[in-house]
């Protein structure tokens, strides 16, 4: 399995997406729950951001404090599941740029149809998540860290709530150098190329559209 994944396997993490995965769980709490998992995923997947000593002025004394380093990161969203997770991290980093990849999937190819594509034009000089619930057969998500680095993104992180074993080797396979936070790796694909045991399509469940 790729040296690049973490599983993020914090209790709170864990209890969370075990309320995701009920197919009981109703579209607004589902979507509650994808937001607080992933601003969790986000704090193991921003650990290593740079810092840079400044001084300021607390009620008592002068000092040095740590504030982040030079350009702020930026959020890619690929749509549509994606964006369950954005508002989120926004408000855990207000000052990320934002773009988003359109890509959905064909259901009998499996491969990924592009239909939107817009991202900060600096993207080059900032560390990237990109971010999607699904990494299932892993063709979307490759596809879009293509259309990434295309664009100069250089450093990228994907995000992704649940990950299948196929998914996480074909991005290895594709993009050894994309590091993968996930909350889960599941035990397979299933026929229809759905994450087993999964817990459905998260953009469905999101929104209520099956």
């Amino acid at each position: 399995m790729s040296k690049n994944l973490t599983v993020v396997d914090h209790p709170l993490v864990q209890h969370k997406l075990s309320f995701m995965r009920d197919k009981t769980t109703p579209s607004a709490h589902f979507r509650q729950l994808l937001g607080e998992i992933a601003q969790l995923l986000a704090y193991e997947a921003t650990r290593d951001l740079p810092l840079e000593m400044r001084e300021v002025e607390t009620p008592l004394q002068p000092m040095q404090s740590p504030y982040l380093s030079g350009k702020k990161l930026a959020l890619v969203s690929i749509l549509r599941a994606g964006n369950g997770m954005l508002d989120s991290l926004l408000h855990l980093i207000p000052s990320a740029r934002v773009g988003f990849v359109g890509l959905y999937r064909d259901e009998e190819t499996l491969k990924p149809v592009q239909y939107y594509f817009k991202v900060p034009e600096d993207i080059s000089e900032r560390d990237v998540l990109a971010i999607d619930p699904m990494l299932a057969t892993g063709n979307s998500s490759v596809a879009a860290i293509d259309l990434l680095k295309a664009a100069g993104a250089r450093r990228i992180t994907f995000l992704c709530l649940l990950a299948a074993p196929e998914g996480v080797a074909r991005m290895q396979e594709a993009h050894p150098d994309v590091r993968i936070i996930t909350a889960s790796l599941d035990e397979c694909l299933n026929e229809q190329g759905y994450i087993v045991p999964g817990l459905g399509d998260a953009g469905d469940r999101m929104f209520g559209t099956k």
